[in-house]
């Protein structure tokens, strides 16, 4: 509790060089929570700590104290970050050694029952954990993929959920396995199905008032509302690899599987990068739906609330919305529009995000570039893979 616990922080890849690896973890009481699913006769609590240099100062590359100082900036202009990520992960059969195989639990479709859910067994005891712990849950259902399911519980202060982001995940895997299940926030784990997503709820509250709401306003919203929308819509390019950070996540982000390709917004459209979901009062939000499971939820509210309040601070106007399906415009019409596209592969999210200076200073230099060095070299392992699919469409071909 006093931080006297020491690690090295140049054996973690990519989290400290090895003239900065001592480091102290200061655990933060508030996080204190037991782990039902442990036994409960000396039973296991946890707390998540904060990462501190020897001398006592913030080290830059802690993720909670990079969403602290987004949020300390927030809240000297009067504002409180509210999020609400929506949790998506599918469901796997195990081997012998219990390791994940490829053969998915179920074949049921968006809000299928049982018997023909077989998740809903291990998604029930899921729910219940996390309301041990403290978890306010809101919804509970199969998605749209086979063994693909989605758990949301209620928005909170932007810290504490990411928190129980992390914790979250935790209780996922940890509760599958005792169902003899394995289960993965990959956010594309084969083709042809949608894919999982980290639909991110936010909203901006002053004095417990939701300052994204006018009843007089177009659409209900404030300018407020607007001026972050617009910010959120100019950095879409520069923080796509934050909320993407993984080869595979740009696997889903492709047309055809309700997953955004493109940066515009909407009222209802599930084909554009933000929706305004309908619901308006204290419940106003606006739904950033590109991120994936995968995210550090640290660094990707950091940068999404960086983008809003820079949108405030610049009053930006956003574009007009797009209520049509986008895919179903033609280039020409996209670009008489002027609506761009995200980027289609980590490698041009690395490259956006270096063009984007916003992005450094929401995450700070540290993490910023040891993000670039890791997440190039994971593009550049990749790239030079031969896949089955080049086997088969090329080598008897030519």
């Amino acid at each position: 509790m006093e931080g006297n616990l020491l690690f090295d922080g140049s054996s973690i890849d990519g989290y400290a060089r090895i003239n900065e690896s001592d480091q102290c973890l200061v655990p933060d009481p508030d996080t204190f929570q037991c782990m039902p699913w442990r036994p409960t006769e000396k039973g296991v609590a946890r707390m998540i700590c904060d990462v501190y240099n020897p001398d006592g100062t913030p080290f830059e590359g802690c993720p909670r104290w990079i969403l602290k100082r987004a949020l300390k900036e927030a809240e000297d202009m009067g504002y409180e970050l509210n999020m609400g990520p929506e949790g998506e992960f599918f469901l796997f059969h195990t081997d012998s050694d219990g390791g994940p195989t490829l053969h998915i639990h179920d074949k049921a479709g968006y809000f299928d029952l049982a018997p023909i859910d077989h998740g809903e067994d291990a998604r029930r005891d899921i729910v219940l954990t996390m309301k041990q712990m403290g978890f306010r849950i809101e919804a509970s259902h199969h998605e749209v993929a086979p063994g693909q399911h989605e758990i949301d519980f209620k928005y909170g202060e932007a810290l504490k959920t990411a928190d129980q982001w992390v914790t979250f995940r935790d209780v996922v895997k940890n509760i599958a396995k005792k169902h003899g299940l394995y289960a993965t926030f990959m956010p594309k784990p084969f083709a042809g199905e949608n894919g999982s997503a980290m639909h991110c709820n936010q909203s901006l509250f002053q004095d417990n008032n939701n300052v994204f709401y006018d009843a007089n306003g177009e659409y209900q919203l404030s300018n407020i509302a607007f001026n972050y929308l617009a910010g959120l819509l100019k950095h879409a390019k520069g923080m796509t690899a934050i909320g993407n950070p993984i080869v595979n996540s740009y696997k889903r982000l492709i047309p055809g599987y309700e997953a955004p390709t493109h940066i515009a917004w909407s009222n209802s459209n599930r084909s554009t990068l933000v929706r305004i979901p309908v619901r308006r009062g204290n419940a106003t939000r606006i739904e950033l739906r590109n991120p994936d499971p995968v995210a550090n939820p640290y660094l990707a509210f950091a940068v999404m609330l960086k983008s809003g309040i820079e949108g405030i601070k610049n009053r930006l106007k956003p574009p007009p919305p797009v209520e049509e399906d986008i895919h179903n415009l033609s280039e020409k019409q996209r670009r008489a529009l002027e609506i761009e596209h995200l980027p289609r592969d980590l490698f041009e999210a690395l490259k956006e995000m270096e063009k984007d200076p916003l992005i450094e200073q929401a995450i700070g230099s540290h993490c910023y570039n040891r993000f670039l060095e890791g997440k190039y070299r994971e593009w550049y392992e990749y790239a030079e893979q031969v896949h089955q699919w080049e086997i088969r469409h090329y080598l008897a071909k030519y």
